[in-house]
């Protein structure tokens, strides 16, 4: 502890500061001036607010005035080394300490913080130590037989935080989670041997810890790698140490921001190359992108399109890196996997990835052994470009596009992706190269915070992601579109029992051809457990059986339905700002005179009695297309499905593919002789962010296709007088168009007898 005097102006700023400390040790006055006068150095006002707050807590544990001491005089500087965010961390953690059977470990905790600061260097390490630290505390404490909380204190906690500065140097923070899991794992119910265990003298406590002895540790390096980084790169960075043996589901990977660059907290030595030149052939690659590099926006590319520019302006970076240190050639390609040319099977498998790899190391082997006459064009046609010049990312981009679309096949979308030997171990995540001017459902915003609000509907569901076809390319765009689907909100369903009224006579003669369509005959299905009618034959041959001593047959009844219609329906209703319109010629909005459709073709299926359901749709860019739930296949023609019609808004585009794929979803599902998608419509697909007009009808076009693949007939009911241009090349000539569109509500009940009869 430094012992820094305090002016005489500051005096009454340290009484205040004492004021706050709620704790009356008596020694505290004597250590609190200088404790005080480090911590203004080091912490921000609000870390002095969260410091003193901590020591009170401490404090009020009630286990002396030493673990106070220690917090107040180590945390200002482990504050300033990882963050103000440890200082309730470790006072919070001392605190439950205190709550259990080992108080007794609360000094020597705090005693090995400091030095698990110094070597972990940051505060996700360093937060995985104290976790670390508290498992090996709730595992290895014992209770008494049917108690359920802890009873006696874990033998192996002080000693391990007793040698912890020595394990930490030793150790990579995984590797030290495996010795104490080893020690935990047989040694939890023999409390002497686990203390000689966790104060490493038991011979398999040092055999564990050599065997967990591996790779070369950064902290043993750090002064090292920032040296390289300054005398070859000209470049002073911070480095944001991470372990691996932490993230079960995904593996992280090295990357940088404005705070620093994160890379692994231990490398191994891997193809005889050794770990301090795995982290200078990382940090080489990181300094080629920081150099070279410039961000793009990321939005109008596919998931696809991005994987194949990063892995360009990887090879860009690295051919630039290159020419002013060519040593770096052998170190990169020794680590470097070399994909085997006819290792993926393109019929089977997602070949992406594959080539990918291949092109990147085609870039770095001069004397590569691949063949492919479009893989060898687009190596040729990079090391043109960058003989030209430096190049850019974004030119790098157009390449890369042009490379996905030369080589894309069907299978790219399988989701069995090939990954042998396409994982470059020393590259960064590229998260660098990316701006986000909108938020999508496919991009990963990485470590900024997000303020999630309150949806009004609580009952809209996660995105849904469904594929465009580009029909320049003749391939899907994969999960290019995020559909949002949710139940249409409500309002008085008296309004369409007020429509029905007015359409009462079109009603009557509606029903006269209603009840011609009704299934008539009845269709006996027998051996039933249960059922509305006995089945005399099956029952008196179970009571013979029954008689004779053997098991009856226990199916003797059988119920009745109707022989005839077997159909599920579903309407789709194009609900784009452009419906909000008023024809010319007519007093109501195409919007009004769908509802007054709807409401009279709801009623007639009703009746009828066949499977049924409504949903609208609209779009806002490929990031919204939204799906909303009029009425579902289970709900009868009630007051809530009234009300949701009744409620209905015009807003946005009109992306139709998506809504047809997500129709045909569930309608793909019924269990039906006959599919019926009807689609009401007026006008030809188009959104915001496409240009090109025969995009979006090309893509309607080819979710008509799949539809069709499904057993599912589509029609079109289109209200546009110039749908003849466009719609046969979506529907064929599966469409009606409805010149008249006040004879709309007439029009569509009996269109859909017409298709179903």
């Amino acid at each position: 502890m430094s012992n820094l005097a305090i002016a005489p102006e500051e005096e009454t700023e340290t009484v205040t500061y004492r004021e706050k400390i709620a704790c009356n040790f008596k020694q505290l006055d004597d250590v609190f001036d200088d404790c005080m006068a480090e911590a203004v150095v080091y912490l921000s006002e609000e870390g002095i607010d969260e410091y003193l707050d901590g020591a009170s807590l401490i404090c009020r544990m009630g286990r002396g005035f030493e673990p106070v001491l220690v917090y107040l005089e180590e945390m200002p500087f482990i504050a300033h080394k990882i963050g103000e965010s440890t200082l309730s961390l470790v006072a919070e953690s001392a605190w439950k300490m205190s709550h259990n059977p080992n108080s007794k470990a609360i000094l020597p905790f705090m005693q090995s913080l400091p030095e698990a600061a110094r070597r972990l260097g940051a505060a996700e390490p360093f937060f995985y130590y104290i976790k670390l630290v508290f498992d090996l505390m709730e595992r290895s404490s014992t209770s008494v037989h049917g108690n359920q909380s802890a009873t006696y204190p874990s033998t192996g906690l002080p000693e391990m935080l007793k040698q912890s500065a020595y394990l930490l140097n030793q150790l990579s923070l995984e590797g030290l989670k495996n010795w104490m899991d080893y020690g935990i794992r047989n040694y939890t119910h023999h409390p002497e041997r686990q203390k000689d265990y966790f104060s490493l003298q038991s011979a398999d406590s040092r055999a564990i810890l050599q065997r967990e002895r591996h790779g070369t540790l950064f902290a043993d390096n750090e002064r090292k790698l920032d040296l390289y980084m300054r005398a070859l790169w000209d470049s002073k960075e911070h480095f944001v140490p991470y372990s691996e043996g932490f993230s079960q589901l995904r593996k992280p990977m090295p990357y940088f921001t404005e705070t620093g660059v994160r890379i692994p907290d231990v490398y191994d030595d891997v193809d005889q190359v050794k770990g301090i030149n795995r982290y200078r052939a990382l940090l080489g690659h990181v300094a080629a992108h920081k150099r070279w590099s410039t961000p793009i926006v990321a939005d109008n590319f596919s998931p696809f399109q991005r994987v194949a520019i990063e892995t360009f302006e990887d090879s860009r970076v690295e051919y630039l890196a290159m020419q002013d240190y060519p040593g770096l050639r052998l170190l990169w390609l020794a680590l470097h996997p070399m994909p085997v040319e006819d290792a993926c099977n393109p019929e089977k498998e997602s070949c992406i990835r594959h080539r990918l790899a291949m092109f990147s190391y085609a870039i770095l082997a001069q004397d590569h052994p691949y063949q492919n006459p479009i893989l060898v064009e687009f190596i040729d046609r990079f090391n043109e470009i960058m003989q030209a010049g430096e190049s850019s990312t974004a030119e790098m981009a157009k390449l890369a596009i042009s490379f996905i679309a030369r080589t894309r096949r069907q299978q790219d979308l399988n989701a069995n992706v090939y990954f042998t030997d396409t994982e470059v171990s020393y590259r960064d995540d590229n998260r660098h190269l990316w701006i986000f001017v909108e938020e999508g459902d496919d991009e990963e915003m990485f470590e900024q915070e997000k303020k999630q609000t309150e949806e009004e509907d609580g009952d809209k569901l996660p995105p849904r992601h469904y594929p465009e076809w580009d029909y320049q390319t003749k391939t899907y765009r994969p999960d290019w579109v995020s559909l949002y689907e949710s139940l249409h909100p409500s309002a008085d369903p008296m309004l369409i029992d007020a429509l029905l009224s007015k359409h009462e006579s079109t009603a009557r003669r509606l029903k006269q051809i209603l009840d011609l369509l009704k299934p008539q005959q009845y269709v006996r299905i027998r051996y039933q457990e249960e059922g509305s009618d006995l089945d005399l034959d099956v029952a008196l041959r179970s009571l013979v059986d029954f008689k004779c001593g053997t098991t009856p047959d226990p199916r003797i009844n059988m119920s009745h339905k109707h022989d005839g219609r077997n159909i599920a329906v579903m309407l789709l209703l194009d609900l784009s700002e452009s419906v909000s319109n008023i024809p010319e010629g007519c007093e109501q909005s195409i919007l009004e005179l769908s509802q007054e459709a709807v409401a009279l073709l709801g009623w007639a299926v009703d009746k009828l009695g066949d499977e049924f359901a409504v949903a609208g749709f609209s779009s806002n860019t490929r990031h919204e297309v939204r799906y909303q739930h009029i009425k579902g296949y289970s709900e009868g023609w009630d007051d809530n499905v009234k009300g949701r019609l009744a409620a209905m808004q015009a807003g946005y585009s009109t992306r139709m593919g998506a809504a047809l794929r997500h129709a045909s979803h569930y309608l793909s599902k019924r269990q039906a002789d006959k599919k019926l998608l009807l689609v009401l419509t007026d006008g030809e697909p188009s959104d915001i962010d496409v240009q090109d007009e025969k995009l979006l009808i090309a893509d309607a076009h080819k979710a008509v296709q799949e539809a069709d693949q499904q057993g599912i007939y589509t029609h079109c009911i289109n209200l546009d007088p110039h749908a003849d241009e466009y719609v046969g090349e979506i529907f064929g000539n599966q469409y009606l168009v409805i010149d008249h569109i006040e004879r709309l509500p007439e029009q569509l009940p009996k269109l859909f007898v017409s298709l179903t009869s």
